[in-house]
Order: C-alpha cells, then structure tokens, then sequence
C-alpha cells in the first residue's frame, strides 16, 4: 500500500488517519453543497424573484450568475489545487462560501444579489474540481469505489431532494434559508476538512501560472454557459447576445487549446485526456441530461398539467432519492468485483426501460404516485452508470493527472447538464406546441363532439355554482385548459422518448469502448480477484 501511495503523490499512510471516511464526506459534501445550491435557486426562482422586486427577464440571470461563477473559475482550481494542494483549497473556498451565504439574502437590490451569486459560484467552483483529485491522492485505492458511488450519489440525492426542502423553507420559514441552509453544510465540511482529511502535498511539477491559459479557458467556458442557460429565453440564434456569447466563447476555447498545444508550461497535459477518456466525458455529460429527465420534465408536467406546488413535486422526487442510500453500496461492490463497463451497461440499460415506462403511460391524469416505479428504477440506474463511467475513466489516470480530470469531470458535469437542460426544455416546449397546434385542428366551431363536450364542461360549470350567464365562457375556459394539458403531456412524452433513443445510443458507445488497464485500485487487496483473473 505505501507504494500505491507513493505513485498517487499522497502521504504515508501513518500520516492518514487509518480510516479516511471524515476526509471524504468533507470533499462529497462539497459536491453536494454545490449541486443542492444550484438547483435550489431554480425551484426558489419565483420567490427570489419576488423579494428583489426583478422581473422574469433579469431574474433569469440570478441562477446564470452561480453557474457561470462555476465554470470561470474550473481552471483556477486546478492551478490553485496543484500550487496549494486541495486539502487548503478546499478549506479557504468552504469558508468564503459560508461567510458568502450568511450575507446574500440581506441584498437590497437585485445587482448586489447577482454580485453575491457570483462570488458563491467562485467559492463553490472549487469544490467538484477537487473532489475526485482528493479522493485519488487521500484515499487509500481500496476505497475509491465507494467515493466514486457516492459521488454519483449525491449528485442525484441533492438534485431530488431540493423541490422538497425549497418548498419547506418557503412554506414554514423564509426564502432566505435556501441561502442560509448552505451556511452549516459548508462549516461541516470545513470541520471534516480540517479535523478528518491528511494534508496533501502539492504535485511535484505543479504547473507555473499561465495567465493567458487561465483566463482564456474560463472566461470561454463561461461565456458558452451563459448563452445556452439564455438561449430558451431569448430564441436561440436569433437573438444577437446569445450568438455573441456562443461565438466568443468558442473562438476563446479554441485559442486556448491552440495555446496549451504550443506552450512548454501548459495549465493542463492535453495527453492527459487521450482516448478514450473523451469518450467517458462525453458519458458524463448525457448522464447529466438523463438526470434532468427526472429533474426537471415530472416536475414541468406535476406544476404545469396538475398545478402541483413544489413542496408536493418535492414528496415525490424525494421518494425517488431514498433508495439511492441502499444502491450506492451496491454499486460499489459491484466496481470491486465487476468490470466498470458492465455496472454502467447495467445503469443505462435500467434509464432507457425507466423512460419507455413513462413515455408509454403517461396522460394528462397522472399524479405523482404514478411516477414512482419507472423513476426509481431511473434513479438506480444513473447512479450505476456515472459510478461506472466514473470509475472506468479513473483506471485510466496517471496519478498527475487527477487535478486535470477533476476539473474534466466538473465541466462536463456543468455542460453537459446546460446543453442537456436547453436541449429538454426546448425540446418539450417545441413538441408541446406542434402536439397543441395538431390538437387545436381537430377542435373546430359546431363540430358534435366539440359541442358536446362544451356541454358536459358547461354542466360542471352549473354543479360548481357558476353564473348561467357566464357558462358558456367557463366552458371555453376548460376546454382550452384541457388541450393545453393534453399539449404539454405529449411534449413530456416525447422528451422521455428522446432521452431513451439517447440512452441506447450511449450504450452503444460504452460497449464499443476497450477494456481499462489494471489503474492503481486494481492493486489493492480488495481487487484480487481482478488481479487473477487479467493474469
């Protein structure tokens, strides 16, 4: 084991405390923190919105400002872990992070709101960068299979669990606590860091500081964000400020990679993302958008097609967290003793039945129970698949490279999900509107059975105590409402459905995809059996 040390540039193992679970659920809990955060804004939007005074239009860019802060400042927390080491990284960005929530639900207005926004994203854009390079440099190999399950654990358990707590926090106490909830998570995981982690030395060719690489990869990561999270908003290309973001920021990009290829001190090894670890990243990435599935398309259709407010879109993506607690231990084991193929073939094959179940079910008179058996069959399967993904990619690493991966991982995550979020929501509202366009041909003016209906919705109208006079109009009311949801449940349908032909398509990728070498997990006692078995 002090030899597996020794190449993953950790200390001696009696410099580590003997079992590092403190250490790791500091790091997870970054990851965690920096998901929860994110996706609490977006359920809490109407609300923060609503304190600040600020219309749909500016509002829109109070979660852009957190993300954006994330993607600007992935570069540095490579650089910064490599100089520092991410034990001291990980500390200072955890404490600003707290001190930064405490202050922002005091804003007066809404451009201080969108400073702080911004500065939480740079404190919490040091967290997924450094989690994974953490795991591989303080953990002992033997347990990298849990902290790469538990990775995908909390990424799908905050991403669920966040309706439900937003709903809570604005029900019971104030909208402020989806800030001020941030506050003891990110002490914790500073105590954890401080108390339970080894100090990690930096690497010992640890990358001089490249201003040009720096900015020009994080200024263009951020720019190509911020056009696809406003893209949906702002009609794709045919508004001017998102082709200038895209454009800039792709130019940025490519200056970048043209300048890492060339320079004798480069911020990151470019062979360190050889093949096939693209083709993993790219995994990474559609696993994003199979999340937003659950994430984003039931709670659309709960609020949009059965007025569900988010406390109640909460209780069910909760119930569809849960199991994740007792399947993350499960895929664990199974990366132990499996190849990490075969956990992933197991996790996409179990997303695509989840979202052929829905697609092949769904009406207009679905209620949240409803969604139950395919969602947690979908949540189990992501989680097998990115901690396969994940784990397969690890084998492939040189322990220099970890801090380069991380942060590969980090923008894959947060691109992956922006490109997957533009690519549902727009989706299902284009599907949405056809189906609402195709519906509407069928509902024309003194048709019997148009007129038939306008009789059964005008005699609830009577049962209700409605004015006779106004019957008519209430019929027209509901039945306009009633193709609106019929609308919007066909653009959820066949959201489900492209996600599922998407889901094959990645499976096909991964089956194609070589055996892994024997990485530094693979040496450790627990993987005996591996070991024999390539010999």
């Amino acid at each position: 084991m002090t030899d597996v040390a020794a190449r993953i540039g950790a200390p001696a193992p009696a410099a580590t405390p003997p079992i590092p679970w403190l250490g790791l659920v500091a790091v997870l809990m970054g990851t965690f923190i920096s998901t929860l955060n994110g996706r609490l804004s977006t359920f809490g939007l109407a609300d923060i919105r609503g304190a600040m005074h600020a219309g749909f239009d500016e509002g829109a860019w109070i979660t852009t400002a957190l993300t954006v802060a994330q993607m600007l400042i992935a570069p540095v927390a490579i650089w910064v872990g490599a100089i520092y080491g991410p034990r001291r990284a990980l500390l200072a960005a955890a404490t600003a992070f707290a001190a930064i929530s405490v202050i922002t639900p005091f804003s007066p207005n809404l451009p201080t709101l969108l400073v702080l926004q911004f500065c939480g994203g740079l404190a919490s854009g040091f967290f997924v960068p450094l989690t994974l390079s953490f795991i591989l440099r303080s953990v002992p190999p033997k347990y990298w299979a849990y902290g790469i399950a538990l990775y995908a654990l909390n990424l799908e358990l905050s991403l669920n669990i966040s309706a439900s707590l937003e709903g809570w926090y604005v029900d019971h106490l104030s909208w402020r606590w989806i800030f001020w909830q941030n506050v003891p998570l990110a002490i914790v995981m500073a105590l954890c860091l401080r108390f339970g982690a080894a100090r990690t030395p930096p690497l010992p060719n640890h990358p001089r500081a490249d201003v040009f690489g720096l900015a020009s990869s994080g200024i263009g990561l951020a720019l190509i964000y911020a056009g696809l999270d406003q893209g949906n908003r702002l009609d794709w290309l045919n508004s001017g400020l998102v082709c200038g973001l895209l454009l800039s920021g792709a130019l940025l990009l490519v200056g970048f990679f043209v300048h890492e290829a060339v320079t004798p001190n480069p911020l990151i090894n470019l062979k360190a993302l050889a093949p096939p670890l693209p083709r993993l990243l790219l995994l990474v990435a559609f696993l994003r958008l199979t999340i937003l599935s659950t994430a984003y398309l039931i709670p659309q259709y709960l609020q949009a097609v059965r007025g569900y407010r988010a406390l109640e879109v909460g209780e069910t993506l909760v119930w569809i967290a849960g199991p994740q607690l007792i399947f993350c231990p499960l895929a664990a084991l199974l990366l132990r003793r499996t190849d990490p193929r075969m956990v992933s073939s197991i996790g996409f094959i179990l997303i695509a039945i989840a979202c052929l179940m829905v697609a092949h079910g769904l009406t207009p008179v679905w209620n949240s129970d409803q969604f139950l058996p395919s969602q947690l069959l979908q949540a189990i399967g992501q989680s097998f698949a990115l901690s396969g993904v994940v784990f397969f990619a690890v084998l492939h690493l040189r322990p220099e490279d970890a801090l380069t991966f991380g942060a590969a991982v980090q923008t894959a995550r947060l691109m992956g999900g922006e490109i997957g979020q533009a690519f549902v929501v727009t989706l299902t509202r284009v599907r949405g509107q056809i189906a609402s366009n195709l519906i509407g041909l069928h509902v024309q003016s003194g048709d019997w059975m148009v007129v038939q209906r306008l009789q059964a919705y005008g005699a609830v109208a009577r049962r209700a105590g409605s004015d006779p006079a106004s019957n008519a109009a209430r019929a027209d009311i509901l039945l306009g409402s009633a193709v609106r949801s019929a609308a919007a449940t066909q653009g959820v349908i066949d959201a489900f459905v492209a996600v599922a032909a998407l889901t094959a398509l990645a499976l096909l990728v991964l089956t194609t995809t070589g055996r892994a070498p024997l990485g530094p997990a693979s040496h450790s006692p627990l993987f005996g059996r591996r070991d024999a078995a390539a010999k």
